[in-house]
């Protein structure tokens, strides 16, 4: 059962790449998920928002890839300061919108380093953000302080490229994992460790695994797929689909490092 690849699409931009978030945050006002879907618990997003609110209290912190702010401005009423730092300009004036006194929001490019001064902070997170800013958080930290991060894991979804072929593509090896290892190398943490954690994403309907899919891309190509590819992928979700929705794995890699 051929489906379409919508990578093939002239207008397909490449997940997470600075057109992919500038094209995202001029469709919707935040960085949120289009699909609906229910997640088991513990997973990491839940054992990593836990950790962060008893690792910020009464602290000055970084949140870099802050995304529109949501995260950073709920975290605000445990942080003594907070500051959330991102490359996409229409997040930031989105968060800028919402700002607390204890709140501050600053747009640039991680790659190009961390626009802050030297022990600035008491510790720092990223919540799916960028793993370039390992190796510069150890200026704007202070000694002893405490990052935590939380990234896709390489066995993400690991079953929709089995369960619809073309129109998902397999990963092949740890990509992320061997990226993770390059930046925490390169950050010289006086310790750091890697945590795989597992749980499964219900996804509720075949309308929202395409809306998965086509997270953060022209709304042509959600709109094309779904009509040539829909009656193809009903099929198959409710082949294999529970009453809760369709069983996929929920692969995160969770990062405790100390300065």
């Amino acid at each position: 059962m051929q489906l379409t690849n919508p990578k093939n699409f002239s207008g397909w931009l490449q997940p997470h790449s600075i057109e992919w978030y500038n094209q995202l945050s001029n469709h919707q006002k935040g960085y949120i998920y289009t699909w609906n879907s229910t997640l088991t618990k513990p997973n990491g997003e839940s054992i990593f928002d836990e950790e962060v609110a008893l690792m910020i209290a009464n602290k000055k912190v970084l949140d870099v890839g802050c995304g529109h702010g949501k995260f950073t401005i709920e975290n605000s009423f445990i942080a003594k300061e907070i500051i959330g730092y991102d490359v996409t300009d229409n997040f930031i004036q989105e968060g800028l919108k919402n700002k607390r006194e204890n709140t501050s929001f600053v747009v640039g490019n991680v790659k190009e380093g961390l626009p802050f001064q030297q022990n600035e902070f008491d510790c720092a997170y990223i919540r799916k953000g960028p793993t370039s800013a390992y190796p510069f958080l150890q200026n704007v930290v202070k000694s002893e302080g405490t990052v935590i991060g939380l990234h896709p894991g390489d066995d993400v979804h690991k079953e929709l490229p089995i369960l619809f072929p073309n129109l998902f593509e397999p990963s092949i090896g740890t990509p992320i994992l061997d990226l993770l290892n390059k930046r925490i190398e390169s950050s010289n943490f006086s310790y750091s460790n890697i945590e795989i954690i597992n749980s499964i994403e219900f996804i509720h309907s075949p309308l929202d695994l395409l809306k998965l899919r086509c997270f953060g891309q022209h709304q042509s190509i959600y709109e094309t797929l779904k009509e040539h590819d829909l009656e193809k992928i009903n099929k198959i979700f409710n082949q294999h689909s529970t009453k809760e929705g369709l069983p996929i794995t929920l692969s995160r890699y969770l990062i405790r490092a100390i300065i």
